[in-house]
């Protein structure tokens, strides 16, 4: 097996350092918002917020990133975030952070990630040989999972109870400290078109490709269809853990913690796994014990149950995302990589401030323990649905992931 490299590896340092910074804001955002409104309606909308640009944004960053030098971006849109953190830092530690500050803020962020996110999902297939894109895609949902859920949100907690502004200014740093890793790595050198051709041709070009592509299709919806239910649950999860579960602002931050113990280990074993259940197998049971346990953190009687579930939920979101980032980057033509993942990412990411909204409004008019029960309903339907679609497109369910017969699975010609 071919080895990883050092550009690799200066990549996934420069994610993990920044994926710290943002366990901690992830944190801090909602704790920050519950001082200003207990009402779960507006807490959603800070929510939303950050994930509103994956709706609108992804297709024309997705055409950027396929257009011009994709390291340049990453450290750029680093750099830009950087400053937009380091300014709610101050209005939180001057006591001017409102809602309305923290959605302007939660916007401005998630266009940043937008482009970065599209642009660094793009790149590795260029920094790491094909027969080692899954083990480079399980460590950096290790990293992630590392950074996001489990050291992340438990300092976010702790450095919040000592002031508001300490993780805000925790991932600034984290920021400047990711773009100055991302600088170094080897640039992405476009050939000149010979006669520039119009961003929206080469934006429908991405999505054509994917619309013949029956498997990476049907994959964008039923994601579409999770994130957004994962997102009801998560946008007033803070409300259900310290005014129903009563764990208080520790036990919030821990929650996150279980998930990424789950998380860590799917990151570990998935990749082995799923290349021994095969594609279509890895993506159905993911599916469907997401959906099971969603609705299980909604029932939940405790903190001990619900943090078994995060736990759950943590290995199978692992699982599903090792399957299919590995799918796209394996089977998507390089020169199409950007727009190609921008047009799956819009489908599947674009209905996620859509939950946090429902979700807020479901906890307000029904209760807080709706959002994770409604939602798992609707990821366990959406998969049963999906069943006969996955089938079809994939070949036998039997088939390996990343073999010749699933990057076959187009519709016609591409």
């Amino acid at each position: 097996m071919s080895r990883l490299g050092a550009a690799y590896w200066r990549l996934w340092s420069a994610n993990a350092v920044s994926y710290v910074g943002d366990g901690a804001l992830v944190t801090a955002l909602p704790l920050f918002a519950v001082t200003v409104t207990k009402d779960p309606r507006l807490i959603s909308l800070v929510s939303a917020a950050m994930f509103v640009p994956w709706l609108m944004l992804s297709l024309p960053a997705g055409a950027i990133v396929d257009r011009h030098d994709r390291v340049t971006l990453m450290w750029r849109s680093q750099v830009f975030q950087f400053a937009v953190v380091a300014a709610l830092a101050a209005l939180v530690a001057t006591r001017h952070a409102g809602i309305a500050v923290l959605v302007a803020g939660g916007l401005l962020l998630g266009s940043a990630e937008v482009l970065f996110s599209n642009a660094a999902q793009s790149i590795l297939p260029r920094l790491v040989p094909a027969d080692v894109l899954s083990r480079a895609n399980g460590n950096e949902q290790v990293a992630l999972t590392v950074g996001e859920t489990f050291a992340g949100p438990p300092l976010g907690s702790a450095l919040f109870a000592v002031r508001a502004a300490l993780p805000f200014g925790l991932d600034a740093l984290s920021f400047a400290g990711s773009a100055a890793l991302l600088a170094t790595l080897p640039r992405t050198r476009k050939a000149p078109a010979r006669e520039p051709v119009p961003m929206r041709e080469q934006i429908a070009e991405g999505m054509r490709w994917l619309a013949r592509h029956r498997l990476l299709r049907c994959v964008a919806v039923l994601l579409g269809i999770a994130n957004f239910a994962n997102q009801m649950g998560q946008a007033t999860l803070v409300l259900l853990a310290t005014m129903v579960l009563h764990t208080g602002t520790g036990g919030y931050g821990l929650l996150w913690t279980a998930s990424a113990v789950g998380a860590i280990l799917g990151g570990l074993v998935n990749p082995a796994v799923t290349r021994r259940l095969g594609l279509v197998p890895s993506i159905v049971i993911s599916g469907l014990v997401s959906g099971a346990v969603y609705t299980g953190i909604g029932l939940s009687p405790d903190f001990a149950v619900a943090a078994a579930a995060m736990a759950c939920s943590g290995f199978s979101t692992t699982m599903w995302n090792v399957v299919t980032v590995t799918l796209r980057q394996t089977i998507v033509p390089a020169e199409l990589l950007g727009r190609v993942n921008s047009a799956y990412r819009m489908i599947g990411w674009g209905p996620i401030p859509l939950g946090a909204l429902a979700g807020g409004f479901a906890a307000h008019a029904i209760g807080l323990r709706a959002p994770y029960i409604i939602g798992g309903l609707l990821v366990g339907a959406g998969m049963l649905a999906a069943l006969p679609a996955l089938r079809s497109a994939g070949g036998s369910p039997l088939v390996p992931a990343g073999s010749p017969r699933v990057e076959g699975a187009v519709d016609e010609v591409q």
